[in-house]
């Protein structure tokens, strides 16, 4: 077995043939441990091991999961150092980087809309800092704004941008409660074990009437309909552990005793740009076409968001997207 110690002392080609060390787990949400399997892959993006992966739906609820999961000690390898969220930035993205910023700078804005000028905000997984950097910029000049990060990479570049961040797993994290008023939580959920442990730390941290944003990978949409056998983008083998439809998300908010304000959908294109990049992975198609779908590809990123645009018409875009509550009724009892 290799530790983590070990992983820059070694050639990414070598340790990309060495198998990882995979734990056993069940539903986090019914904790039921009957599934059905849904898909078999491998690392098409990253190509950090030689594994395969299962991916499986819970019969007692309808999570998809994944039933073997890289142990904590593998993390730093399945995330490797060009991983996107550590290094997303106009130098390595050019023109995608642009629009997504303007993108997400509008509809972080539209979230954060009446919060008070001096709210504290806290975005939990945020990588180098992107949503944060953009609510500085755009946002009020008096947002109290931090993140919340485990990987040391992503705490150091996003405090190389001016972000404060608090560096560990947010349930061990000893942050003061009921003292936020705003969290994000942005493509982070299905990156964890253990989602009820993580929106109940969060939901300590909020203020009695505080909300949090979540955006995820859609299960319910056509992308995954056409692509769950294996290629699916949004099982980005082996980095998501739990993935969502709009059932289940209401069922992990009820586990956790929060409210649902809005369930939506959202448009986007990566999993369908990955999703095919997968499939012409697997078919040996040519480096040349391959790259033609990635996140530097300005063109496919454009055509599927506007083919997306029109399944976000019908309820089924790609993306989740959930504003939950801690119950205002207990101002009552918080003070």
């Amino acid at each position: 077995m290799l530790m983590q110690a070990s992983y820059d002392e070694i050639a990414p080609d070598a340790l990309a043939s060495v198998d990882l060390s995979l734990v056993w787990t069940q539903c986090c949400l019914c904790e039921s441990d009957e599934s059905e399997p849904l898909a078999v892959g491998e690392d098409f993006e990253y190509r950090t091991s030689p594994d395969t992966f299962l991916a499986v739906r819970c019969r007692g609820c309808g999570l998809v999961y994944l039933s073997l999961r890289p142990s904590a000690e593998d993390l730093p390898r399945i995330y490797p150092p060009g991983y996107h969220a550590f290094t997303f930035s106009e130098d390595q993205f050019g023109l995608v980087y642009k629009v997504r910023r303007q993108l997400e700078a509008r509809r972080l804005l539209s979230w954060c809309r009446g919060l008070a000028h001096h709210a504290r905000i806290v975005d939990i997984g945020c990588g180098d800092g992107f949503h944060l950097r953009l609510l500085r910029d755009f946002g009020k000049p008096g947002w109290q704004l931090e993140g919340v990060d485990s990987d040391e990479r992503a705490v150091e570049a996003a405090a190389r941008a001016g972000i404060k961040v608090h560096r560990g797993a947010l349930e061990q994290l000893e942050l003061a409660e009921a003292t936020y008023d705003f969290g994000l939580l942005i493509q982070t959920i299905e990156h964890v074990d253990n989602p009820p442990a993580v929106l109940r730390a969060i939901r300590s941290l909020l203020k009695p009437g505080g909300s949090l944003v979540i955006v995820t990978d859609n299960t319910s949409s056509l992308d995954f309909r056409l692509f769950k056998g294996r290629h699916w983008g949004g099982y980005h083998f082996p980095r998501h552990w739990n993935l969502f439809n709009p059932e289940t998300i209401r069922l992990l908010a009820e586990k956790v005793e929060m409210e649902v304000v809005s369930l939506t959908t959202a448009v986007s294109p990566v999993n369908w740009v990955y999703s095919l990049r997968n499939l012409l992975v697997d078919l040996n198609a040519p480096l040349w076409l391959t790259n033609r779908f990635s996140l530097k590809s300005p063109g496919s990123l454009s055509f599927f968001t506007i083919f997306d645009v029109l399944n976000q018409m019908a309820g089924k875009g790609a993306l989740l997207q959930a504003i939950l509550r801690r119950p205002k009724e207990e101002m009552m009892t918080a003070g």
